[in-house]
């Protein structure tokens, strides 16, 4: 016969049991989940600021200001397809002999902290990306956007991936929209506001505040088809995403322009910061005139300048387009492409892409901003 005090202890452990029976599982009991951490970007007059804090607080370089600047990269293919099978076949891999849209993505998102790592806090992206070749279009069809506006889930995948990564390493991406020699896959006027539409929605349903939007890249190229891409009207599509708001945010906007071009009067009035490009500019000096330039023109307040294409180099030179660009308090951005008869790690913007830092020039461009940065 059990004790009464060893009866009451398993009475007692009989109904705890059955109590806990009734509750249900415990794993399925709420929990409350880690806060994420959201990277933001943000701009005050000339500087940009990421998280709250000015970019390279504090820092200067040569007696130069560097804090507020945004070092970038132009890499523009990292969500790169090609639609049309018969132009497909271009882009293989020297070590697989086939292309691979997804080993692009992931390998650019692989090398993403190495970038990081030497200072760099943005690069260029694009839905439509860039010539695969590095200059010119032809019949490939590398494009994010349907006929008519809508999205490519495929696309947006991989764009997801690459701005998630951004986010963590508190980045924050130039995002281009459209892309001349691939704006012609739109139907219309109506199908580009459509894909503006749909792209500013998509961002604001991830919750992504750290992507700075380029509507398009050099918008007065006569090679664009569609009129509202054009520079004449390019603001039309500005002041659409500027209009375009969720919990009081919205996205900062602006468009890129020809090498060696000055930004009109319709874009600086309706722009945050202003995108220029420095390709076909050899004398670094042309480089300061265009800031100057640039802040003259109508319209202009005091805002962010950002080279975010330049294909000139000599970074051991005391001054090149990159200096030139810091010494005017502009930022600067690399774009290299893969020339005849170079090796598949030379370019970011030929495909197949190497996104590794590995050779001459790409080693010569980090190790500046690194210099610059003191990172």
């Amino acid at each position: 016969m059990l004790h009464l005090p060893i009866l009451r202890i398993l009475c007692f452990s009989m109904l705890s049991l059955m109590i806990i029976a009734c509750s249900g599982p415990q794993p399925t009991d709420p929990v409350t989940e880690p806060a994420i951490n959201r990277t933001t970007v943000s701009i005050k007059e000339k500087q940009f600021f990421i998280n709250g804090k000015p970019t390279y607080q504090g820092r200067s370089w040569q007696n130069h200001k560097i804090e507020g600047l945004l070092f970038n990269s132009r890499m523009v293919q990292g969500i790169f397809d090609d639609l049309n099978s018969e132009t497909a076949d271009n882009w293989k891999y020297p070590d697989t002999g086939t292309w691979d849209p997804d080993r692009n993505t992931d390998e650019f998102v692989a090398a993403m902290e190495e970038w990081r790592a030497y200072g760099l806090l943005s690069f260029t992206i694009n839905m439509q990306g860039g010539s695969p070749m590095g200059y010119g279009n032809k019949n490939w069809y590398n494009s994010a956007y349907t006929e008519n506006g809508g999205l490519r889930p495929a696309y947006m995948a991989r764009l997801e991936k690459i701005l998630d990564k951004a986010e963590e390493l508190g980045m924050a991406p130039i995002l281009g929209l459209f892309y001349f020699g691939q704006d012609q896959n739109l139907k219309d006027d109506e199908a580009v506001k459509t894909a503006t539409h749909n792209v500013i929605d998509w961002l604001f349903e991830k919750g992504y505040q750290n992507v700075l939007i380029e509507v398009a890249n050099e918008c007065d190229n006569r090679n664009y088809d569609l009129d509202i891409i054009k520079a004449d009207r390019i603001h039309e599509l500005m002041n659409l995403i500027k209009s375009k708001e969720k919990n009081g945010y919205r996205y900062l906007v602006s468009t890129s322009y020809n090498g060696n071009r000055i930004p009109r009067t319709n874009v600086v009035q309706v722009a945050d910061f202003i995108l220029i490009h420095g390709n076909g500019v050899n004398d670094p000096a042309r480089i300061t005139e265009m800031v100057a330039q640039t802040q003259a023109v109508e319209g202009y307040q005091p805002m962010p300048i950002v080279f975010n294409e330049d294909d000139h180099y000599d970074f051991d030179a005391d001054t090149n387009n990159m200096t030139a660009a810091v010494r005017a308090y502009a930022s600067w951005g690399y774009f290299d492409f893969r020339r005849d008869g170079e090796s598949f790690e030379n370019g970011y913007q030929s495909v197949p892409v190497d996104w590794r830092v590995n050779s001459e020039r790409k080693k010569g461009f980090f190790e500046k901003v690194k210099e610059m940065t003191g990172i």
